[in-house]
This record gives structure tokens, C-alpha cells and sequence, in this order.
């Protein structure tokens, strides 16, 4: 079943087998960050003399470092030693490829902070470091210094949500023969189907900054094909955009009441988009995309052809074929923190202002079933508050418009707000909402266990709106255990709700409360996995069928 909103699940993957024994004999404490700490020169001017002077870039030296220091007497032992042996370093081509200045270049500041961003978002990468280590003759030489994780996934996963239990048999490189290539085979069981995957991720095809990217599943209930071929946006400055790519599957849809399947259809859909875009570049603080392009989506509905729940309503096959054009306006603002989302982790947090838009024509002149208006939208926002407080707003929107009306009307805003009230306690809550209207009947408005309710059931209510608060008392701690994984905690309480009757009846049974406690892990040797959460959430709703307590593990990508 297609749902609005993403869920939050993601597989926790176990070390491998190379790093894992080295626990037994780390030491169990450590105040050290394992982040790169690279100071600058003294003798080197600041960013700005620089900047004033014209100062071009002369050499740019790029550093790869292993998982584990061996300069440190803490992690020279043999496992360590072995492990940073049989890990492939990325190679300097690989780094050299995310650069977004060169030899020769105007000396900017902002270009060196924007790629130490784009370098921390790579999976194969824990920190980046940039900074300018000789100035002579009007020239600056640039060292970039980076340091590896463990990409190689040769194992089991498991992660449990809503009561249900995800596994996978996973052979993964994010990081093939370190030229930053991802190659996955694997064999998944969820709660909606079993699939074997064979991947292949390309972000810097032959060193440009062109993707491509190739997939191919079988599934319990059909399977899924899907290829990439594109330049995006890749930096502010990036002058223009590509995309051309295609999708086919064929899926069973489960829709759900109460966290229970009532009715199931097939669902086989196909999919093209041919888009590009234009930009200015970064102009007074502000970059301006715009996009133009070709998007094709057809939904054909079948009855399951092995259920024992058939569909209550099939529903009407959908065919839209539109062009669009959009813009995408996106402020120079971010901020460099830590221990916030991560643990012992440096993170890149947006402040500034983006506002998005979208609109096309779907019509049978287009080879669609209709004729509708398509339209999209986002906005955020980020303040940094006095006192160590910080807030984040964000919405979005999309609809279509058919014979005057609004149609699959799905609207969200979220708000998340932190606050450091002592140096390793961190308060945050956080508040999202949805309605929608008139959606199609494929789509279902959910809440459960999986997206936020950790006390409760998956996809337990259903409606045409939804509301979720949650707030969260943080802890990060300096334990490094096995100087493997960083330490933290949390107590949290979650409150939520759904309205309306949905595709298949209501099940609003009110306002549900749960309270919990957690674990939690952050990864610092491994790409595979940002933060591993164990949680107890206890419901404080008594209604039939729930159990006392829900027992989590998920990994994740924030605290």
C-alpha cells in the first residue's frame, strides 16, 4: 500500500566480522572525538585577506585516512591493524571528482566549506577537512583530508518496528575498490514482501559529476526495474541539470485498519521523466534553479492473484503524462555543529531560507487518461535562537486539479526544535501534521509504530489527517566503547492522532499516548548505518490487541 509520508525504518546492519572482535580489547572510555582535527597554519592569512588579495589556489593535496589511527597506541592492535588491511581507501580520483574548486582558481572560502559539506554526505566518507596550509606569491595550497568507514556489507541485518521484524542477507560496497561506486546483492524480508535486489549506484560517472544508476528486484509479489542517467544539481553554482529515467514494477498493495491488512490489489506501474535545468549560480547569497521537463506515470490495478483479503474497490487505473517547469530558490546558509542529530559526529544544518514550486498539464494530447493541472510545493526554514536553541520549519504540498476540483490534496508541515540546556543534554520536540483531500484510492494516510508512534502497532489508524508530537530528552556521553561506536540515551513520549474516514472505514480510536525509554549508538567506523536506536515504548492507551510494550531496533539517520 502506497502511504503518505516516509516510514522512518531502515535496517540495522551489523559490523562485520573484520572489526567486530576488536571490542574485546579497546578501552572502554575516550573524550576524543575520532573527527578530523586539522589546524590551520598560523602563518596562513584569514579567508578574507585572502579573498581581498586575489589569491589563487596553487596545489591541492588530497589525504585519504583508514578507519582506524594507527598512530594511536589505542588502535594498533592486530584486529584493528586487519581490518584497515582488508578495507579498500578510497582513492584520491575519488576525492578529486567531489572537489568544487581547482589549481588556478580565485581563492573562495565558501567553495572549500561547500565541498567539505558535499564530502561529509557521502556514505564512504566519516569527516572531511579542508584548509589552506601555504600561502606564497599570491598562491594558497589546499589540503583535503578525509577519513574512511567500513562500506563492505558481507552479513545479516535486522531491525524491528510496530511489532514486525525486517531481515536481509546483504553483500553491499558503498565504496567498490574505492572509487566510491555502490554494488548491492541482497535477499530482504519485510512485512509486505520478500525480494532479492541487484544494484548498482555510480555518482561520479568516469569523474564528472554525472550519476547513473541501475536496479533490478524480484519479488514475493512482482518485481522492480529501474535505470538513471543525469547531472544534478551539484553544487550553488552549478550552471544546469539533467535527467532521464525510468521505472517499472509490479507490487501488491495491503491496506491497512487497526494495524491489520483488510484488503489487498496489485498494483503495476510504470513510470519516465525527461527533465533539465538552468541557474545563475550563487548571486548575493541566494542560488535560482529553473526546471522544465517530461514526466509519464501509469497505475494499472488488478485483484491480488494470491489473497484471501480481495479488494473491497479496485481502483480506476490512472494514466498522467504532463510537462512541467518549477524553481527552486535556495539560501547560502549553513552552520557546522555537532552532537545534535549525531553522536561525535560533525553535522552541516541549514538555516537559510528554500522555497520550491512546481506546476504542469497532464492531458490525452500527452498520451494521459485525463486532462489535470499538477501541482507541487515546499518551503523551510532555519532559525538559530539565543540560548543554544534552534528551530526548523518545513512544508509541503501537492495536488492536482481535474474539471476544477482538487484531487490527491496531500499537504504537510513539520516543525523541530533543539535546545542545549546543559553541555551533553539536549531537549528536543518535534510536531508534524498532514491532511489531505480526496486522495486516490491506492493511497492511504497513516500512523503507527513505524512513522513516529513507537508505542503502538504498524499502520495502526488511518484517516484523511494526521498529527504527531513528540518531545525527547537527549543525553551524549563520552563513552567509546571498543572505540567502535559512540554512546547516548534518550526518554521520549509521543502523542498522536488521526481524523477522518479513510479508503476503507475509520479506525480513529482517539488520541494515543506512549512513553519510552532508549539506547543509542552512533556509528563512527561503518557506512552502513548512522545511528542504531533500542527502545522500549510502552502505550498508555488500554485497547484491544495492544501489547504492554513495544520492543524497537532500528537503525536510523538522526538521533
Amino acid at each position: 500500500m502506497r502511504r503518505v509520508g516516509g516510514e522512518c525504518l531502515i535496517a540495522f546492519t551489523v559490523l562485520t566480522a573484520a572489526i567486530a572482535p576488536a571490542a574485546f580489547a579497546a578501552k572502554l572510555t575516550d573524550k576524543e572525538h575520532t573527527s578530523i582535527d586539522e589546524p590551520r597554519p598560523a602563518d596562513v592569512p584569514s579567508d578574507a585577506a585572502l579573498e581581498a588579495a586575489g589569491a589563487v589556489i596553487g596545489r591541492v593535496e588530497i589525504a585519504t585516512r583508514n578507519i582506524f589511527d594507527e598512530s594511536d597506541p589505542r588502535e594498533t592492535n592486530g584486529l584493528f591493524r586487519l581490518a584497515d588491511r582488508l578495507h579498500v581507501r578510497t582513492k584520491h580520483a575519488t576525492i578529486q571528482a567531489q572537489l568544487l574548486f581547482a589549481s588556478g582558481e580565485k581563492y573562495r572560502a565558501r567553495k572549500l566549506a561547500e565541498t567539505e559539506r558535499a564530502l561529509r554526505l557521502l556514505p564512504y566518507v566519516y569527516d572531511a577537512r579542508i584548509v589552506p596550509v601555504h600561502y606564497a606569491d599570491g598562491k594558497v595550497d589546499i589540503r583535503v583530508i578525509t577519513k574512511d568507514v567500513w562500506t563492505l556489507s558481507p552479513g545479516i541485518s535486522f531491525a524491528r518496528s510496530g511489532g514486525t521484524n525486517d531481515t536481509k542477507f546483504n553483500l553491499q560496497d558503498t565504496n567498490f575498490l574505492g572509487w566510491g561506486k555502490t554494488l548491492q546483492i541482497s535477499r530482504g524480508s519485510t512485512v509486505d514482501r520478500t525480494s532479492d535486489t541487484v544494484a548498482w549506484l555510480d555518482p561520479n560517472v568516469l569523474g564528472s559529476h554525472w550519476t547513473s544508476s541501475l536496479a533490478y528486484s524480484d519479488s514475493s509479489d512482482g518485481s522492480q526495474r529501474s535505470v538513471l542517467l543525469g547531472q544534478p544539481f551539484y553544487s550553488l553554482d552549478a550552471p544546469w541539470s539533467t535527467k532521464i529515467s525510468a521505472i517499472s514494477f509490479d507490487r501488491t498493495i495491503s491496506r491497512y485498519n487497526l494495524g491489520n491488512i483488510v484488503d489487498q490489489f496489485n498494483d503495476s506501474e510504470t513510470s519516465y521523466e525527461l527533465s533539465g535545468g538552468v541557474s545563475a549560480g550563487l548571486i548575493d547569497g541566494w542560488t535560482k534553479r529553473w526546471t522544465f521537463g517530461m514526466r509519464y506515470d501509469r497505475n494499472l490495478f488488478l485483484p491480488a492473484p494470491i489473497t484471501t483479503l480481495p479488494a473491497r474497490i479496485l481502483p480506476p487505473d490512472r494514466t498522467l503524462s504532463y510537462p512541467f517547469t518549477g524553481f527552486d530558490f535556495l539560501q547560502d546558509a549553513y552552520k557546522k555543529v555537532g552532537d545534535e542529530n549525531q553522536i561525535g559526529r560533525a553535522e552541516d544544518l541549514y538555516f537559510g531560507t528554500e522555497v520550491a514550486g512546481e506546476i504542469g498539464y497532464s492531458s490525452d494530447s500527452f498520451g494521459a487518461d485525463r486532462d489535470a493541472v499538477m501541482l507541487s510545493a515546499k518551503a523551510l526554514h532555519g532559525f538559530d535562537l539565543p540560548h543554544e536553541q534552534q528551530l526548523f520549519l518545513t512544508s509541503d504540498f501537492s495536488s492536482r486539479l481535474e474539471e476544477g476540483h482538487a484531487r490527491n490534496l496531500i499537504a504537510d508541515a513539520a516543525a523541530k526544535y533543539y535546545w542545549r540546556w546543559r553541555e551533553d543534554w539536549l531537549l528536543y520536540a518535534a510536531f508534524s501534521g498532514t491532511t489531505t483531500y480526496r486522495l486516490d484510492p491506492d493511497m492511504q494516510l497513516l500512523l503507527g509504530g513505524d512513522n513516529g508512534l513507537r508505542g503502538y502497532p504498524l499502520r495502526f489508524e488511518s484517516g484523511t489527517s494526521r498529527a504527531l508530537f513528540t518531545v525527547e530528552q537527549r543525553v551524549f556521553t563520552d563513552w567509546f566503547p571498543f572505540r567502535l561506536v559512540r554512546v547516548g540515551g534518550a526518554v521520549f513520549a509521543d502523542v498522536g492522532r488521526t481524523w477522518g474516514t479513510g479508503v476503507v472505514g475509520n479506525s480513529d480510536p482517539g488520541l494515543l499516548k506512549d512513553v519510552g525509554f532508549g539506547l543509542r549508538l552512533g556509528n563512527t567506523r561503518s557506512g552502513l548505518g548512522n545511528v542504531l536506536h533500542i527502545d522500549f515504548a510502552f502505550p498508555l492507551n488500554d485497547a484491544a490487541g495492544i501489547q504492554k510494550f513495544q520492543f524497537l531496533v532500528q537503525t536510523m539517520q538522526s538521533f
